[in-house]
């Protein structure tokens, strides 16, 4: 039976009036990555100590396996739960080399001398360390450190991984590759993992779940596909990647379909979320990426006039951002396309209804 289900119940956590966790509920199948995401203060690494076990909860329940971790009532020990724990600032120890580091678990546990050096020459050989066994962490890059942290959370089998920003002290090309050995390795060993972050791109890239946090709920859980492609409200499609948010009030609902009234005109959008006997209210915008939008130099069925405001050059992409004429509204687009536009240039702008996502539009900011 595969082990590492964590699930959530009805968690709070109150400090006087203070509500740091309101109301959690998580689901996690083994072997799964789930990300807990949003701003600093959202409750997500309260959340994460809940689970490891250093706090305590004031409602609601933990259980791991079945079995009950922490409750109003009881709360297990950290050093029971059987999980790894990679903190932001490494925790790794000056005085010892990288074997005594990742062996230092195991020896608390009192694992057999031939069984620890298996365990941790294996554990250091998974995160790409071998050869390094003897050096001291002052003689370690930073991605290094970070390695014998992640080896030394594995090596003593834990049910689940629990990671908090592990990766926001390293410097950006490094935080990239280390992204990638961390899903490798999370996959590898079909461990489950909790990962906290206020990182949007980080979650996207390694998560099979998020959890988008603010003031200390989970106001949306999904895959990355649908949390960046189909949110259901207006925060989150804001506080992921970028977008345009296009005002309007819902003049028809049929189906799956929904019709809004814009500053640029009707617009008919795909909402299989909205209910087909809801009565439109106005609670509804319209969210179009910047990459889903085109640029056109001739008028056409469906197209805005617009003026370039800026044109900012990005490498692989060119960053535009367009004053359309009707309805006072400015655009972000991204265009990959070699042909390049002048600041003060006319264009055209095409929004595909395949790019358009209707949101709830509530004024609570993330």
């Amino acid at each position: 039976m595969a082990i590492g289900q964590l699930t959530i119940s009805n968690l709070h956590k109150h400090y006087n009036t203070f509500r740091a966790v309101e109301d959690v509920n998580l689901s996690v199948p083994p072997g799964s990555f789930l990300s807990l995401l949003g701003p600093s203060g959202c409750g997500k690494t309260t959340t994460l100590r809940m689970i490891a076990g250093f706090i305590h909860p004031t409602i609601g329940e933990i259980e791991v396996d079945g079995e009950v971790v922490s409750s109003a009532d009881f709360v297990l020990p950290a050093e029971k739960r059987q999980m790894g724990m990679v903190f932001q600032s490494y925790a790794v120890w000056p005085h010892m080399s990288v074997f005594e580091n990742v062996a230092y678990g195991l020896r608390t546990r009192r694992t057999a001398d031939a069984e620890l050096k298996r365990r941790v020459n294996e554990a250091i050989e998974i995160v790409g360390l071998k050869g390094q066994e003897q050096k001291f962490s002052s003689q370690l890059s930073g991605g290094q450190q970070q390695r014998v942290a992640l080896a030394r959370a594995v090596v003593t089998e834990p049910r689940i991984l629990l990671l908090d920003e592990p990766l926001s002290n390293l410097d950006a090309k490094l935080r990239e590759s280390m992204r990638i050995e961390l899903k490798r390795l999370q996959r590898k060993l079909g461990i489950t993992a909790i990962f906290v972050t206020h990182n949007q791109e980080e979650a996207l890239l390694l998560s099979d779940q998020i959890a988008v946090m603010s003031q200390g709920r989970v106001i949306e859980l999904c895959g990355p596909h649908d949390l960046y492609e189909k949110p259901r409200t207006r925060m989150v499609a804001e506080f992921v990647g970028l977008s345009n948010i296009i005002p309007g009030s819902v003049t028809a609902i049929r189906g799956n379909f929904a019709t809004l009234e814009t500053p640029i005109g009707k617009i008919e959008s795909l909402a299989p979320h909205l209910a087909s006997d809801e009565k439109p209210d106005g609670r509804f915008a319209l969210l179009v990426r910047p990459e889903s939008i085109e640029l056109w130099q001739d008028p056409g069925e469906g197209r805005h006039r617009g003026r370039i405001v800026e044109a900012l050059y990005n490498g692989n992409i060119i960053d535009y951002l367009v004053k359309l004429e009707a309805g006072d509204l400015s655009l972000r687009i991204q265009q990959f396309a070699p042909q390049r536009h002048a600041d003060g240039d006319t264009i055209f702008v095409g929004i595909p209804k395949n790019g358009i996502t209707v949101v709830e539009d509530y004024a609570t900011k993330i």
